[in-house]
């Protein structure tokens, strides 16, 4: 165990020169969700709120115990209070019905805003330059129709054509929108803002089932991508959610696989588009009905019935996973390059260096010890015992170019 007096003093000395951050203070604690109370009492009553709130004000400075404490009850390293943010995030409005806390708001905002700061540093690192450029950002949308429009035009400018995406996340990653996921309440669903005024971001609850997460992302996609005038700010999400059912499942499509006109729609069909398309039922039939192929008695009645099953269990999934790599990805390959530490990459990823070795070494949940990290690779471990032995002329057949 590191020595708590000794700790402090190589702290006293490291960050003589460096000046105390009040904000990454707050960020700490709002990642934490706690109240400046909570944090008081987690202290020990080492300080008061008051004291508290006017370190995050940056009307007080914590002694170097004070800070040593504060890392330890809010799980970062006393270096943090000390490093400048780098990005701050856009306008950001909450969906109306999410019925989120201010906490809660508070910590997925910090979380987010971190995430992407990690997301610039490393691409900073990697020399990655790259400029998102909006398809439809000459456009006004100021009908439901219109927003589906849109949808199509962004699928012809990004050659997806009119067939399933089969990984929505990954689409958007490759197009430079930067996808986080969050670990949130189920009354969460997603945001979407503009950091530095010009890099897309869209955050979506890491929760959801893979339909949801989907529709989701999409939902967002559309925020950022739409130019609604403020005229039309009441009819902005239903705008949304029609982009993303368009996005995932395009009208020319919905009609080649539903026809022009149904007087019902049998359950199975449904379930044989959510696990195409990765489209919820739902969804799935608000697209019948908005594109008029089932009438208004015949919606309202699907909806009665699954009202009771809005989870849609039993009712089939998508087979293909949603989930964002790019971020892990580049950290791989920093490390792989020893452009930093395994235990800097393994903080970029918000993990232990044991999860971020396990990972780095595709290693099973437990593994202790890395045989890829050793002297001998793991490649060396591909062949097993009972292996057949090859001779000179299998290898040469193998390998046309084989020198011995």
């Amino acid at each position: 165990m590191i020595n708590f007096v000794n700790l402090l003093r190589i702290f006293r000395v490291s960050l003589k020169k460096v000046m105390f951050n009040p904000q990454n203070l707050k960020s700490a604690r709002l990642l934490a969700g706690i109240s400046l109370r909570e944090l008081q009492t987690r202290l020990g009553g080492l300080v008061s709120h008051n004291a508290i709130s006017k370190y995050e004000q940056g009307l007080m400075v914590p002694d170097n115990a004070t800070i040593i404490k504060l890392s330890q009850v809010l799980g970062v390293q006393p270096g943090y209070f000390y490093t400048v943010p780098r990005v701050s995030l856009g306008k950001i409005d909450f969906r109306k019905k999410s019925n989120l806390t201010q906490t809660e708001i508070s910590r997925i905002n910090e979380k987010t805003r971190l995430r992407v700061e990690r997301y610039l540093e490393v691409e900073e690192l990697l020399n990655i330059s790259s400029k998102f450029i909006n398809p439809i950002i000459k456009k006004i949308v100021r009908s439901a129709d219109k927003a589906e429009q849109m949808a199509e035009i962004v699928r012809a400018e990004w050659g997806l054509g009119t067939s399933p995406i089969s990984n929505v996340i990954e689409t958007l990653e490759e197009k430079e929108v930067k996808v986080i996921e969050v670990d949130a309440p189920q009354k969460f669903d997603g945001l979407s803002t503009y950091v530095d005024g010009n890099i897309p971001v869209t955050v979506v609850n890491q929760n959801f089932q893979t339909e949801r997460k989907r529709f989701t992302v999409l939902h967002e996609l559309g925020h950022l991508l739409m130019n609604i005038p403020p005229t039309e700010s009441k009819n902005i999400e239903s705008y949304c959610h029609r982009f993303a059912a368009a996005f995932l499942f395009p009208a020319s499509e919905v009609f080649q696989t539903l026809g022009k006109k149904r007087k019902a729609i049998a359950m199975g069909e449904l379930v044989a588009i959510k696990e195409e398309y990765g489209i919820s039922v739902q969804a799935a039939m608000r697209r019948a009905y908005d594109l008029d192929i089932v009438s208004q008695p015949t919606y309202k009645s699907f909806c009665v019935k699954i009202a009771k099953n809005r989870r849609e269990e039993g009712l089939g999934e998508f087979k293909g996973v949603e989930k964002s790599q790019r971020l892990s990805q580049l950290v791989f390959r920093l490390a792989s390059e020893k452009v930093i530490t395994l235990e800097r990459a393994a903080s970029l990823l918000d993990l232990t260096l044991i999860q971020f070795k396990n990972l780095f070494s595709n290693l099973e949940e437990g593994t202790e010890e890395s045989s890829y990290l050793s002297p001998i690779s793991s490649f060396a471990h591909a062949w097993g015992d009972d292996e057949p032995e090859y001779s000179l002329n299998d290898l040469k057949t193998l390998n046309p170019v084989y020198d011995a």
